[in-house]
């Protein structure tokens, strides 16, 4: 059902793609380029806006509008339908899209591993001590066909649960995630920082499966999973190789920033709605997150195998389908940072 959903979306969403073309490039030729993230307050996302902050879109003489959304899938639907230059979101999303005949690439690559946590409630956690667990019970996703839906699915399968012995639903990130773990609407679902840290300070949840740092994610994923990135149409990227080069040379600054600098550090350049009134909780969260972080941009080697392993497990797009990973990603343009 929901692999319906999504095909329908993504044949309306091409349909609308013909339609406009035209204004799409209209759009990337007016100079421009607006990013679309799936959920821009996401710890995962940082980069994003982190970016601006810093003004390094500024210096690169770069004009970009950062538009969020709450899942990565509806981010990805907005860039198939032109209405957007480029997405921040997780790179597994090129491969599916591949799988539908349409090319969409990484040319940053902000996280080696996903950031992501299975949470279960404190209510559900005397029955669910694994994936394992999960049988009859209702898990939440940030979108159906959004990359937490995959990899849910996936930890699911690898612990010998099929789609069809649990109920997913839906409810976002952040607050509505929180919600929905207190009203009970869930018995466990993938969230990540700092919603992670929120649940654990209020004794809403616990940690189930943890893919904030390399080790959790290889014993999770069986390798790294590169996931956060930012990802164009490749027609865009053949006609914009120079705003591409800049984009990238932007984002590996922020990245190096990220990297040679503390927690605290970086809290205090993000705007104050990203933390409230609890700072010191959004620290604790962003220094839990660090270890995700990529030190340069580059798309980790092996990263992509095991994406497309993940993804052929269970997604009926991929599975047994040729997928040229070469054209998934690039390193050209992170490559010519300084």
């Amino acid at each position: 059902m929901h692999t319906l959903i999504r095909g329908s979306l993504i044949s309306a969403v091409l349909l609308s793609g013909t339609v406009l073309g035209t204004s799409q490039a209209v759009a990337a030729d007016s100079g421009k380029i607006t990013i679309m993230v799936g959920g821009i307050t996401k710890m995962i996302y940082l980069p994003a806006k982190l970016t601006e902050q810093l003004g390094y879109f500024k210096e690169e003489g770069l004009d970009v509008e950062l538009q969020s959304q709450p899942a990565g899938v509806d981010a990805e639907n907005e860039l198939l339908a032109g209405a957007v230059q480029a997405v921040v979101g997780f790179y597994d999303h090129s491969i599916d899209l591949q799988s539908k005949g349409k090319e969409v690439t990484a040319i940053t690559v902000f996280g080696q591993v996903p950031g992501e946590v299975e949470m279960v409630s404190t209510k559900a956690a005397a029955t669910i001590k694994s994936m394992a667990d999960v049988k009859g019970k209702t898990l939440g996703v940030t979108g159906l066909g959004s990359s937490t839906n995959f990899l849910t699915q996936y930890l699911a399968a690898k612990s010998g649960v099929t789609s069809n012995q649990y109920s997913v639903l839906p409810v976002g990130a952040d607050n509505t995630f929180i919600v929905a773990i207190k009203q009970n609407r869930i018995d466990a679902g993938m969230t990540t920082e700092p919603t992670v840290s929120q649940l654990l300070k209020n004794g809403d949840a616990s940690v189930l499966v943890d893919m904030r740092t390399v080790e959790g994610t290889v014993k999770a994923l069986g390798g790294l999973y590169p996931a956060s990135s930012l990802y164009v149409q490749r027609p865009w990227l053949n006609t914009h190789k120079e705003e591409a080069a800049k984009l990238a040379r932007a984002f590996v600054k922020t990245l190096k920033f990220i990297n040679t600098h503390s927690a605290a550090e970086i809290a205090d350049k993000m705007p104050k709605d990203y933390y409230g009134n609890n700072k010191p909780m959004y620290v604790q969260a962003l220094q839990n997150s660090l270890p995700m972080f990529s030190p340069d941009g580059k798309m980790p080697a092996g990263g992509p195998e095991t994406v497309l392993q993940v993804l052929s497990g269970f997604n009926p797009n991929v599975k047994g389908k040729h997928i040229d990973l070469a054209k998934t990603y690039t390193n050209e343009f992170v490559s010519q940072g300084k």
